[in-house]
C-alpha cells in the first residue's frame, strides 16, 4: 500500500502540516524507520529519537512542535497511529473453503465463505458463520456455534454447546467449555464429581489469548461479555461472568461463580476467590489476592487486597519494620525495668 500524507490525514480525520504529497508505504518505530515510513511520538521524552528518525512523516500530538518532515496531528496520536497501522497491516487469512483433510460432520452447517484448515474436526450440528477462519488442528465439538468473521487459531478446542459470537479472536491452545472443577466429598472420604451440564457464551468482539481456559458452568452459563480482552494463560472457572470491555492480563485466575463488571482491569497474576463481585471500572494491581467484593471504581492492591492508598502506606513502612521492632523491644524492656522499681 502506498498513500500520500494528505490522503492518510483525510482517512484519519486529522490535520497535516508540510508536504502532503509525500508517499507513505509503511509504519515503523522511531529507531527503525526509513524512507516511506510513518512514525509517532508516544511521549515527549522520546523527542530525541524523533529528531534523529529517518521516517518520511510523523504522527504527533496537537501541541508537539516539529517541522523537519511532514506531520499529521491528532488529539490522540497513539490511537490514530494504530488506525494507520491497520491500513498497512493485514494479518494472514487462508482462502475460503474446507481443506480435504478436515473432518466435518454432514449435519454441520458451514458458511460458503468460511475457511476450515487441515486436520480440523467439526462435530454434529455445529454452525460456522460467514467469513469465519478456522486454522489447522482445531477441534469443534457438536452443537457449537461460531459467529461471523471469527478467527480461531491452531490447537484450540471448543467443547459441546459453546456459543462464540461475531468477530471473536481465539489464539492458539485455548480450551473453551471444559468441565468446571466441581467435586463433593462423600462420607467415605472420596470425591464425587458434580456434573457440569452448563455452557459457555462468548459474546461479540472478544479476544482470548493463547493457552487460556474457560470452563463451562455447572448449571447455567459462563459468560464473557462483549468487547472483553483476555491475555495468555488466564483461568476462568465455571459460572464466572466477565463484563463488557474488561481487561484480564496474563495469569489471572478467577474462581467459580465470581462476577467481574464492565471496564474492569485485572493486572497480571491477580487471583479472585469464588463468589466474589468486582464492580464496574475497578482496577486490581498485579499479584493481588481478592477475598471479598470490590466496589465500582475502586483501585486495590495486595493480598489480601487493600485500597491502593492504604497498600502504598503499608509498603512505605515495610523497609522500616526491622528498626521499628528493635525500638519496640527496647521500649518494652525499659518499661518492664521501670515497673520493677515501683
Amino acid at each position: 500500500m502506498r498513500i500520500t500524507v494528505r490522503e492518510l490525514a483525510q482517512r484519519l480525520n486529522c490535520l497535516f502540516e508540510g508536504d502532503g504529497g509525500v508517499e507513505i508505504s509503511g509504519v515503523a518505530s522511531l529507531e527503525a524507520a526509513g524512507k516511506g515510513d510513518l512514525v509517532f511520538l508516544a511521549k515527549h521524552r522520546f523527542r530525541g529519537q524523533l529528531e534523529r528518525t529517518q521516517a518520511s512523516a510523523a504522527l504527533l500530538p496537537l501541541d508537539e512542535k516539529f517541522d523537519r518532515i511532514p506531520v499529521i496531528r491528532a488529539a490522540n496520536a497513539h490511537l490514530a497511529f494504530i488506525r494507520a497501522l491497520e491500513m498497512f497491516y493485514k494479518p494472514y487469512r487462508p482462502e475460503p473453503g474446507i481443506h480435504p483433510t478436515a473432518i466435518v460432520s454432514r449435519s454441520a452447517k458451514v458458511a460458503r465463505d468460511a475457511a476450515i484448515g487441515p486436520f480440523c474436526s467439526v462435530g454434529d450440528e455445529a454452525d460456522i458463520g460467514a467469513e469465519a477462519v478456522i486454522f489447522p488442528l482445531v477441534t469443534i465439538y457438536p452443537r457449537v456455534k461460531i459467529g461471523v468473521q471469527t478467527v480461531i487459531h491452531s490447537g484450540v478446542s471448543i467443547r459441546e454447546d459453546v456459543k462464540v459470537g461475531n468477530r471473536v479472536v481465539i489464539h492458539n491452545g485455548v480450551v473453551i467449555g471444559s468441565d468446571g472443577f466441581g467435586y463433593l466429598k462423600t462420607d467415605d472420604g472420596s470425591y464425587l464429581k458434580i456434573p457440569q451440564k452448563g455452557i459457555v457464551i462468548i459474546e461479540d468482539d472478544v479476544e482470548i489469548g493463547a493457552n487460556t481456559t474457560i470452563d463451562r458452568a455447572a448449571l447455567g452459563e459462563t459468560i464473557i461479555r462483549k468487547g472483553a480482552k483476555i491475555d495468555n494463560l488466564v483461568m476462568i472457572a465455571h459460572n464466572v461472568e466477565i463484563g463488557e470491555n474488561s481487561i484480564l492480563a496474563a495469569q489471572v485466575g478467577i474462581a467459580g461463580s465470581s462476577k467481574v463488571g464492565k471496564n474492569a482491569i485485572l493486572s497480571g497474576q491477580v487471583g479472585i476467590a469464588d463468589h466474589i463481585t468486582v464492580g464496574d471500572n475497578a482496577i486490581i494491581a498485579a499479584k493481588s489476592g481478592v477475598t471479598k467484593d470490590i466496589p465500582a471504581n475502586a483501585f486495590v492492591s495486595g493480598s489480601p487486597h487493600l485500597d491502593i492508598r492504604d497498600w502504598r502506606k503499608v509498603w512505605a513502612l515495610m523497609p522500616q519494620m526491622y528498626d521499628i521492632v528493635k525500638d519496640f523491644k527496647k521500649l518494652k524492656t525499659r518499661v518492664e525495668e521501670l515497673e520493677k522499681k515501683k
